[in-house]
């Protein structure tokens, strides 16, 4: 929206007019003409788009036209639209054509995703299902390609690129390296060598990782402890925004009457938001016990414009009450100065108490505590304190879905497979506890086909209780987390994080090396660690492993890493892409032939 504020504000447009007649429309709705109006177009440039915007130049809706694609146009499209506005005696009125290069979505400032309305177009489940044709992946991969070429147009720099073998990362890379050269060679019409961007002859280009979500795939299904990762893993959070649904108050429907319908309530948490910038990494319990420091502090500072209000009231003409009624007028004229920035500290705390509230109800009723604790101990190979069949048979531990991730993540990270016997076991009981045994079908397939020797690497995790809470145990506190485990979380990294520090590093890892380097061979390469990096998952990614690399970059000094993923997805939506009668073996020879 700033950006189009921003586009209606140019020297280049009829600002004057665009702000005392400004209407935003969507594309498709029915909209009157304004013929007197410029219009302002920011659109997908897709076929069913450039037939509306025809169909806008036939009837003569506005005065101008000022047309910005959000990925770049191509020519035959581009001649569609000159032809019709050609035809429709329109072509001085349109003014102005841009590609905006802007076909990604930033939700945090070093995190990125590519797509969002249409992300089952991109999707684990698109790239891995069984009927996949060439024609179909192809499409799928160029759609990844220029998004991500979009995103290096925007950020300046053309980077050096690094990813595995094998696998549909590999099929993105060597084509976003074909783009990125293609672009290069024609040094007046790049989109690199503008004053303001980095170019082609930096020094210092970022290191761009590509990885395939079938590298790790337990992450995705692995319960968390922080707190942005909790909202999204069992609240609705999407695009920063939360909705919470509310009982329908205390007053029961009458009998027979239609049940009232649950409030819903929705919640931004951007980095305007102070807390939750400080907080959105931290383990539950932490961020529990800061939201009941922050409702304390407000109180005390409510009770005391209480005080001073209660004193402005005493009666008496002595000096020392007019002293003290002298002193606590200027403490009063100072607390209410400060009631703006009292009242947005209200805001947000009720807003994080709603939020952690939900999430606490979760917790409890599915003990998500001893599922991440359990988890955690499974990941780092350590012993559990119970056997992994009885929690699966507690009725009370958990929803069938949460059974299954638990087991997915024994099944992935154990060093040797469960015997058939065992298995059996294991499917029975899972079964009863009311599982859908296809995922576990899939992920049986995926580890034949990746034939791994040993599992992949989670570092020295776990995780280590502690004692009662400190302030969130108390009868005052708004969090009663009696029966939740306080664990507090060691530092590891996942395994996207450790190929990162292998290759910023510079240390020796298995990955092919796709470095831009011939487009100007006075550029040495790299001998020294990398300082800047970018991670791109494709197939999807999670907040586990963003918090993960967040994590790693603050106990590096000065290196900045930048997380990205073709869709955002938690355990939930993952577990329901997952293909019900893969062949994965297939896959294989497809990236191999592409």
């Amino acid at each position: 929206f700033y950006y189009i504020l921003s586009l209606c504000a140019s020297d280049s447009l009829e600002s004057h007019v665009l702000f005392v007649r400004l209407v935003l429309s969507l594309l498709h709705s029915d909209r009157d003409p304004i013929p007197d109006v410029p219009a302002v177009y920011f659109v997908m440039p897709t076929e069913e788009n450039i037939d509306r915007i025809c169909q806008d130049l036939r009837n003569q809706l506005y005065e101008a036209y000022y047309l910005n694609f959000i990925s770049a146009i191509s020519r035959s499209k581009l001649e569609d639209i000159a032809s019709a506005a050609l035809a429709a005696t329109a072509v001085t009125q349109v003014n102005k054509v841009y590609d905006q290069y802007l076909n990604f979505i930033t939700l945090e400032d070093d995190m990125f995703i590519l797509c969002h309305q249409n992300k089952e177009l991109i999707s684990y489940h698109a790239i891995n299902r069984t009927d996949i044709q060439d024609t179909d992946m192809e499409a799928i991969m160029d759609t990844i390609v220029d998004s991500l070429f979009c995103f290096f147009v925007t950020l300046g720099a053309v980077p050096i690129i690094r990813c595995p073998r094998g696998n549909a990362a590999e099929v993105v890379a060597v084509k976003l390296d074909k783009k990125l050269r293609e672009n290069l060679r024609d040094a007046r019409n790049s989109l690199f060598t503008a004053d303001n961007t980095a170019g082609q002859f930096s020094f210092q280009r970022p290191l761009f990782v590509l990885v395939d979500r079938n590298l790790d795939m337990a992450t995705p299904l692995h319960h968390t402890w922080t707190y942005q990762a909790l909202v999204h893993d069992v609240l609705d959070f999407h695009l920063n925004r939360v909705a919470l649904e509310e009982g329908p108050g205390p007053d029961p429907s009458p009998s027979g009457a239609r049940p009232k319908r649950k409030n819903r309530k929705t919640y931004d948490l951007t980095a305007a938001d102070r807390f939750w910038q400080k907080h959105k990494g931290s383990p539950f319990p932490e961020v529990a016990e800061a939201v009941q420091e922050e409702l304390d502090t407000y109180r005390a500072q409510e009770d005391e414009v209480k005080r001073l209000k209660c004193i402005m009231g005493l009666e008496g003409e002595d000096d020392g009450a007019i002293s003290m009624l002298s002193d606590n007028t200027a403490k009063l004229t100072s607390a209410m100065s400060s009631l703006p920035e009292l009242l947005e500290k209200k805001r947000l705390i009720d807003l994080h108490t709603n939020v952690a509230t939900a999430v606490l109800d979760h917790i409890k009723s599915r003990k998500l505590d001893v599922y991440f604790e359990y988890e955690e101990k499974l990941m780092s190979k350590s012993t559990l304190d119970k056997s992994l069949l009885d929690i699966i048979s507690d009725p009370d531990a958990g929803t069938p879905e949460d059974k299954m991730r638990l087991f997915l993540i024994f099944f992935i990270t154990a060093l040797q497979p469960p015997t058939e016997s065992d298995l059996e076991q294991y499917s029975k009981a899972l079964t009863d506890a009311g599982c859908d045994l296809s995922p576990l079908n899939y992920v049986k397939q995926w580890k034949a086909f990746t034939k791994m020797a040993t599992p992949a690497n989670y570092g020295n995790s776990g995780v280590k209780p502690l004692g009662l809470f400190s302030r969130v145990m108390n009868s005052g506190s708004q969090f009663v987390m009696e029966g939740v485990k306080n664990l507090v979380l060691k530092q590891h990294n996942l395994p996207v994080t450790r190929i990162l520090d292998n290759l910023m590093e510079m240390k020796s890892h298995p990955v092919t090396v796709k470095p831009l380097l011939s487009v100007c061979s006075s550029i040495p390469r790299n001998k020294n660690p990398f300082q800047e990096a970018i991670v791109f998952v494709v197939g999807g990614g999670n907040y586990v492993e963003y918090q993960n690399l967040v994590d790693y970059s603050k106990s590096k000094q000065g290196k900045k890493v930048v997380y990205g993923c073709s869709e955002l997805f938690n355990a939930s939506q993952f577990i329901k892409q997952v293909p019900t009668l893969a062949k994965i073996y297939t896959m294989g020879k497809k990236f191999r032939k592409m």
